[in-house]
């Protein structure tokens, strides 16, 4: 398929070279041309100046850029430049409020877009193993499931438009409580004098068990914080899931109480460490 992709960062670069790599006509746009110009170098392909120029005739347009306001720029800018019957697929983590106002904009010009954010992190945008949770209309799911199989192992249709928004809120509410959960294990242990590497060996397990645990454990227990999704990037998102649940009437207290922890590690001059850097507010790196 003809593919336009917008927003070349740790995750829109490799991903969009798995679609040069599974066929497809990949033209890119990044808003730093300098990096749109070394992509097209690495997987060959083309750039575009803007995201007009990169998007014109594309059939399926893929976003991987920063916030809401990102997704409403490049959206508006390219819209009007995809084939007729086009999709766009909003690999962004955003509100639901701006996924619905999206699909009514591209409904209203004969395109279709679909909110669809993922998870995997870098590793899995490198490895083409990212899990897509996506919100929109079933025709335009059929189309770009295709394009998406490219650096995904898995996605899923969860209804209608701002459900793969509401989706990725649940996964993140989860990833909170696990981590904050292995922080304080971890802290735990070590104040009860045992063994780390050998308090991992007995639980992880049994009923303890999980990827951050079996990913991150040794990690957060050296103070190794460097794996991709930043501290930053989790505010960012667990501020959106709570300003929904204000608006739904959801009930998190411990999301909210990990969201101020979160804050705590930034103030220790952790934005950019990846989000296991929870222990660090609980043992400082020395």
């Amino acid at each position: 398929m003809k593919v336009a992709f917008a927003g070349l960062g740790v995750m829109g670069f490799p991903m969009a070279g798995h679609l040069v790599r599974a066929g497809h006509e990949v033209s890119v746009y990044n808003r730093s041309p300098d990096k749109a110009r070394r992509w097209v170098e690495v997987h060959g392909g083309r750039s575009g100046e803007t995201a007009a120029e990169a998007a014109r005739g594309a059939e399926v347009l893929v976003l991987c850029v920063g916030d809401d306001d990102d997704v409403r720029q490049v959206v508006s800018e390219a819209l009007p430049m995809l084939a007729e019957g086009a999709v766009i697929v909003d690999h962004t983590t955003t509100s639901a409020v701006v996924a619905r106002e999206m699909a009514e904009l591209a409904a209203r010009s004969g395109r279709a877009f679909m909110d669809a954010p993922v998870s995997g992190g870098q590793a899995g945008a490198e490895n083409g193993q990212l899990t897509i949770m996506c919100g929109g209309d079933e025709a335009a799911y059929v189309k770009a499931e295709p394009v998406m199989a490219s650096y995904a192992k898995a996605s899923r249709l969860m209804g209608g438009p701002g459900s793969g928004q509401l989706t990725k809120m649940v996964n993140q509410i989860c990833i909170a409580g696990v981590v904050q959960g292995l922080a304080e294990g971890l802290h735990f242990a070590r104040r009860a004098g045992l063994d780390a590497q050998g308090v991992f060996e007995a639980i992880s397990k049994g009923a303890a068990q999980s990827w951050q645990m079996d990913n991150r454990w040794k990690t957060m227990s050296e103070g190794r914080f460097d794996f991709g999704f930043a501290v930053d990037w989790m505010r960012k998102d667990l501020g959106l899931l709570l300003d929904e649940a204000t608006r739904n009437g959801a009930k998190l207290e411990m999301t909210a109480m990990v969201d101020r922890f979160y804050a705590e590690v930034q103030a220790l001059g952790g934005s950019r460490w990846d989000t296991s850097s929870l222990v660090a507010r609980l043992e400082p790196p020395k």
